[in-house]
């Protein structure tokens, strides 16, 4: 990777920039065109993504995750939010801001979206080893920057991050994409379980720490 790139844990200031730039890297996903339909093609569906990875970047800083990027001077190339393994305490303030955040949520997700995230969700976490590990929830790079390595230093810093953490035995993550099982796998990362939700592929993957 060029040494024009820096990676860089994104503050809350940084939201307009995630935002476009995940909207995009997850447009053909094929969890999100279940979930939301073709954002490439339908306005409606680009604002249901969009305000769905609104709340996920909001969700992160009110939760135990975060949210690192790579950056090109002040030009966001890719990025990924992580959720480390100490249990999360929401006070009074912040379960009222989360609240807040998920009503308008509600109103841009059909309730079938919504009970398909819920039984994702459920179906994934479960399928991930009992041992204390961090949890990719998301990688993105843009489109314009695919192939040139962003992925790769994400997932470096990433696995990095979660070896020098005490911790910490390991990373899971999962994807809908099979072409994403093998880049994974040349990472050291192992296939877990395989299984579909509504029809839809879900492939649960482990990074034990003890695995470079």
């Amino acid at each position: 990777m060029s040494t024009s790139y820096r990676v860089s844990k994104l503050t809350k200031s940084d939201k307009p920039l995630f935002v476009p730039l995940m909207s995009r890297a997850f447009a053909r996903d094929p969890l999100f065109l279940h979930l939301f339909g073709d954002s490439q093609l339908d306005r409606r569906a680009r604002r249901r993504v969009a305000a769905f990875v609104s709340f996920m970047f909001d969700k992160s800083f009110l939760l135990h995750e975060e949210v690192w990027g790579v950056f090109e001077n002040e030009r966001l190339l890719g990025t990924y939010i992580v959720e480390k393994p100490q249990a999360s305490k929401l006070n009074v303030k912040g379960l009222l801001f989360l609240i807040l955040r998920l009503v308008p949520l509600f109103f841009q997700i059909s309730r079938t979206a919504l009970n398909l995230l819920n039984s994702y969700m459920r179906v994934t976490r479960s399928a991930a080893p009992s041992l204390t590990h961090h949890y990719l929830i998301m990688i993105g790079v843009t489109p314009e920057a695919q192939g040139k390595g962003i992925g790769k230093a994400l997932l470096q810093h990433l696995l990095n991050t979660v070896h020098t953490d005490q911790k910490s035995h390991g990373v899971a993550l999962d994807t809908e994409n099979k072409e994403n099982v093998h880049l994974y796998q040349r990472f050291g990362f192992t296939l877990c379980s395989e299984t579909q939700i509504n029809d839809l592929p879900v492939y649960c993957m482990f990074h034990p720490k003890n695995i470079t």
